[in-house]
């Protein structure tokens, strides 16, 4: 009798087993069946124990990751990409929310830049953002608002050069395009010290050197450097 007894509770408890065994083998299918955070949670909170229970947690955080991503896409604006990095920051899609961002904010930065487009504008919104389809612009644009120097002169030594820019300053200083005369530092193809108008457009520098040279001075138009 006690043996039959013995013999009993072993197969319930192996039925009991592979009863549960079976429900945690079917609650897995139908998790994975229904492929979302909801089926992945109940599972869990079902079979904490289950050898599943770390493909449910990997599979609920890739889940909320494209969630997030979705979300942020269809908002498509600098605050839902935000969003996206603060739920997801180390998200499979992080670093295309930076892209996104820094794609909308620079064309955000050049649309107020083309409003009033002018070499400091320019050089600082390059200096913000120097590649993408808009720098490209600016730099161009910048070519034309301050391509170019009116040149006034060279001089062998900084010494005469600073002493010949003060000269120019004062005598042509009065001439809106002539305010600001700088010396150029020797390069590769100037081996002197060069005394130039400020950067300009190719208009105004010819403009100027017209009035230099009605003065009996040489000038030529020059392109600045890069």
């Amino acid at each position: 009798m006690i043996a039959r007894r013995i013999a009993f509770s072993a197969l319930f408890c192996c039925a009991a087993l592979l009863a549960a065994c079976g429900s945690a083998k079917y609650g897995w299918s139908q998790a994975t069946t229904l492929d979302t955070i909801a089926a992945y949670r109940t599972f869990l909170s079902q079979y904490p124990n289950d050898p599943h229970t770390a493909d449910a947690l990997s599979r609920i955080a890739k889940l909320q990751d494209e969630q997030a991503w979705t979300t942020a896409q269809l908002a498509s604006t600098v605050q839902g990409y935000q969003q996206y990095q603060t739920a997801e920051p180390n998200g499979v899609h992080a670093q295309a929310a930076r892209d996104e961002i820094t794609t909308r904010e620079r064309t955000a930065a050049w649309r107020t830049v083309q409003k009033n487009e002018t070499a400091q504008s320019l050089q600082e919104f390059l200096a913000k953002y120097p590649s993408g389809p808009e720098a490209d612009q600016a730099r161009d644009k910048l070519k034309v608002i301050a391509g170019y120097r009116a040149e006034l002169g060279t001089a062998p030594s900084e010494r005469l050069a600073d002493r010949e820019r003060d000269a120019l300053e004062k005598r042509f200083g009065k001439n809106k395009d002539l305010s600001q005369v700088v010396v150029l530092q020797p390069d590769a193809n100037n081996p002197g010290y060069r005394i130039a108008s400020a950067p300009m457009s190719e208009q105004d520098a010819t403009a100027a050197c017209a009035t230099v040279k009605q003065a009996g001075r040489s000038c030529k138009v020059i392109q600045v450097a890069g």
